[in-house]
């Protein structure tokens, strides 16, 4: 007896996935629970399991779309055994192997012709006057007279076919040299994931009245304090202390002074949260995925720094559930980790802001009328401006901007 293994439901928006890889092959004997495949929706990866021990036999392929409730393999009872179906087809391959010499012999029947008469390709009086005023060389034109006799019909169109042997060599001298190195191409079908964030851009550039504001901020103060306390933090905590976890108490702090940067609209009306869902785009192997910090107001930089990197490691890992991804009220991007200097970051719909952070680098600026040396960062603040004034907008970063050149206003909340 056999039993079936259907896609399951995994999301209420969600209404197919794509067989990413087998774990399994078919024919393998599995037991109960053990992963066989693994399933990508446009929002999460998950593990396909078995629902008994059996041999498992497959009926759905890599890369295959699946609706839920598709059937994707089947598990019958009883040891793993070798399909005999394969082997007794295998011998019907040689059938037909003689009958392909049979056929060419006849190609050479063809070409057998009668020798040309005298006449074949000698031009009557007048085609042979008219070849001399056209200066075209009667060995080049075919006669369709009498025993391949040129007719002056023949004479009299002689220019087309001048013309057709002239074009190759037109066409060869103006052929471009070849390139030389390979030229290959290679096509992958999109997954999901990268399928559901292009359509989600496009539609936030075309449906949201994006702007983009910048500033800069001084990182040595935070540069100091966490080489002044860093081995402490570690030794008490367990984790490193980082950027993200200022930036995100900055950003929930700066929300409290502008709520409309951590609100959103729907349909007519504007939602407010009286909380921070801090939303953090990790770049995972299969592409741009973007957990949550719940209440990240409410968390001190410790707490923050363990969710960031136990979230950073599922994502790379491909163990984000859709729960983790789902929601959110502000967006945190850090392109400088890989060398962006600026940037301006999509909104990630349908929340109204985000903020970019960009790679740090020493730069002379002015401070207290002298020229110094100092490690700047430009930070840039995308929104939507149907409901973010550029007020609200220019007066959030630069709030972020002081939380984080004084790191004490930050801890204390002033």
């Amino acid at each position: 007896m056999s039993l079936e293994i259907k896609v399951p439901p995994v999301g209420e928006s969600i209404t197919e996935v794509v067989l990413s890889s087998w774990a399994k092959s078919d024919g393998d004997y599995v037991e109960m629970d053990e992963v066989i495949a693994e399933l990508e929706s446009d929002k999460a990866t998950f593990e396909l399991t078995a629902e008994k021990a059996g041999t498992l036999k497959i009926i759905a392929a890599e890369g295959d779309t699946l609706a839920i409730g598709a059937v994707v393999c089947s598990i019958e009872e009883g040891g793993a055994g070798a399909s005999p179906k394969a082997e007794a087809e295998s011998p019907k391959t040689d059938a037909k192997a003689p009958d392909a010499v049979a056929e060419t012999p006849k190609a050479t029947d063809a070409a057998v012709s009668a020798k040309d008469s005298y006449a074949s390709g000698t031009p009557s009086p007048a085609a042979g006057k008219i070849l001399a005023e056209k200066g075209v060389d009667a060995g080049s034109v075919k006669g369709t007279g009498v025993d391949g006799r040129i007719t002056k019909e023949d004479a009299q169109n002689a220019s087309a076919p001048v013309a057709k042997a002239e074009a190759p060599k037109a066409a060869a001298s103006s052929a471009p040299a070849p390139v030389a190195g390979s030229r290959n191409e290679r096509r992958e079908k999109m997954s999901p994931l990268r399928k559901t964030v292009a359509k989600r851009l496009v539609s936030v550039k075309n449906e949201t009245a994006m702007l983009t504001t910048f500033n800069e901020v001084n990182m040595k103060p935070i540069m100091d304090l966490r080489a002044k306390y860093k081995d402490q933090f570690k030794e008490k905590h367990g984790v490193g202390l980082g950027f993200m976890s200022f930036f995100t108490k900055a950003v929930c702090e700066a929300a409290k002074d502008f709520p409309a940067v951590n609100a959103r609209i729907d349909g007519e009306q504007i939602v407010y949260n009286d909380f921070v869902d801090v939303s953090i785009a990790v770049s995972a192997p299969k592409g741009l995925v973007v957990p949550i910090i719940r209440n990240a107001e409410s968390m001190s930089l410790a707490q923050i720094e363990k969710t960031v990197i136990e979230l950073a490691t599922k994502a790379r890992d491909s163990k984000l559930s859709i729960e983790e991804m789902t929601g959110g009220t502000f967006t945190i991007t850090n392109g400088g980790v890989f060398g962006s200097m600026m940037s301006t970051p999509i909104i990630n719909a349908p929340q109204s802001a985000i903020l970019g952070m960009h790679n740090i680098i020493e730069r002379p600026i002015a401070e207290n009328k002298e020229v110094v040396i100092r490690p700047m960062m430009y930070v840039a603040l995308s929104y939507d401006h149907r409901i973010i004034d550029g007020r609200e907008s220019v007066g959030f970063l630069v709030r972020v901007k002081q939380l984080l050149e004084d790191p004490a206003r930050l801890l204390l909340g002033v």
